[in-house]
């Protein structure tokens, strides 16, 4: 069996002081900018930042606004879902999807992945698809855009709403479009983990729709327009600019961060594929049509490994890993009124099962790489050889 590297004694799963630390004295500079201006909430930074979000998804708009949460509630706002509407959207993907769609009233409908992409599977939307559905909401999951053709083409066959959750997703592509662009409006995070985060909570919303754009700015500062004139009743989601500041910075950078995610991404397919150990760990699939960003490299361990697994690469070679997500959403305790069951959405039920994510960030050393691949080749080794003991015993 191949034992790990041993010069390196510990892996982060991500380390945002690599990130922000080359850039502290731009991002010091942009802030004491902000601080002079006296322009903290929206104001120009912001309107910079949409325009350069925009343009980089080739949308017509972008509207900034509190936190990619947040971005979801105001999109589902904006396009009338409320009481007695359903929206059909994967189980398998941050709680802040369905939280939006159930905090209006609405019903979420959570249909099955496609087992390689974890990205949701048309075949079981078309499935779902009832006269109370208005919108479908596809997660672009860990950098990959979900199947854009096919789900658009349900949309317009049964007059649905499309809503991209594209949080993960920024640049990535599918035919050559960029997430946030193939939806009636998306939804992007600038969580502090996200290939493009700021230092604390932010989100963006875009669209090409002039009516949608102007509603979503209502909708984000309490419907008012001008000053103390409220025409809708909205929220108070605004951009503040010190994010927006901190953003623009690493916005120049991401062109880079994202090819050097796609380099780290290509050395692990080559690496344990060659490894020989695909009986125990399964590598994520790539759909031919799809640019991938890679927010997240996640395998699935298999044969009910996947826990021991990663406390072993944990304690035995210092690996951090991350279980993006243990449990499905239909399988939440706030849910249960909706009538979901263990064996309700299987496929999904064993992704929560196995998938484990691998350090992927920017930041990763060639070293460090080589040290993840190699502790994950041995445990895996381990773990073969675990299962054929007790299939001995047996």
């Amino acid at each position: 069996m191949t034992s790990p590297t041993t010069a390196i004694s510990s892996v982060p799963m991500l380390d945002l002081g690599r990130e922000n630390g080359p850039l502290h004295a731009e991002i010091q500079a942009a802030l004491a900018e902000v601080v002079a201006s006296g322009n903290f909430i929206l104001g120009p930074l912001c309107q910079q930042l949409e325009q350069a979000i925009a343009k980089r998804c080739g949308t017509t708009h972008a509207i900034g606004c509190g936190s990619g949460s947040d971005a979801l509630l105001l999109a589902l706002m904006a396009v009338g879902i409320g009481p007695g509407d359903e929206v059909i959207l994967p189980s398998f993907t941050f709680f802040a999807t369905a939280s939006a769609v159930s905090r209006l009233g609405a019903r979420p409908v959570f249909a099955e992945i496609e087992p390689g992409t974890f990205n949701l599977d048309p075949q079981s939307v078309v499935s779902k698809i009832t006269r109370a559905t208005r919108a479908i909401l596809p997660v672009h999951l860990f950098g990959q855009c979900a199947s854009m053709d096919s789900l658009r083409s349900l949309a317009v066959a049964h007059d649905l709403v499309v809503i991209e959750d594209a949080a993960q997703a920024i640049d990535a592509r599918y035919h050559n479009q960029f997430a946030g662009s193939m939806g009636s409006i998306s939804c992007f995070s600038f969580y502090p983990t996200k290939n493009l985060g700021g230092c604390g909570d932010g989100g963006m919303l875009t669209t090409s729709d002039d009516r949608l754009a102007d509603r979503l700015e209502l909708l984000r500062a309490h419907g008012m327009r001008p000053r103390y004139e409220h025409h809708l009743v909205g929220i108070n989601s605004r951009l503040d600019a010190f994010q927006s500041a901190i953003l623009l910075v690493k916005l120049r950078y991401l062109a880079d961060w994202t090819e050097t995610r796609r380099v780290h991404a290509q050395r692990y397919f080559d690496a344990l594929n060659a490894a020989g150990i695909d009986d125990v760990i399964q590598l994520p699939a790539v759909d031919p049509r799809a640019e991938h960003v890679w927010n997240q490299f996640t395998i699935r361990v298999l044969h009910g490994q996947r826990d021991r697994m990663r406390v072993e690469l944990r304690e035995q070679a210092g690996v951090g890993t991350e279980v993006y997500y243990p449990i499905p959403l239909h399988l939440q305790p706030c849910f249960t009124s909706l009538g979901y069951r263990v064996g309700s959405l299987p496929l999904t039920e064993r992704a929560s099962q196995e998938v484990l994510s691998l350090p992927i960030h920017h930041g990763l050393t060639m070293a460090e790489q080589q040290h993840v691949i190699d502790a994950v080749v041995h445990h895996a080794q381990l773990a073969r050889f675990r299962m054929r003991r007790s299939a001995k015993a047996a």
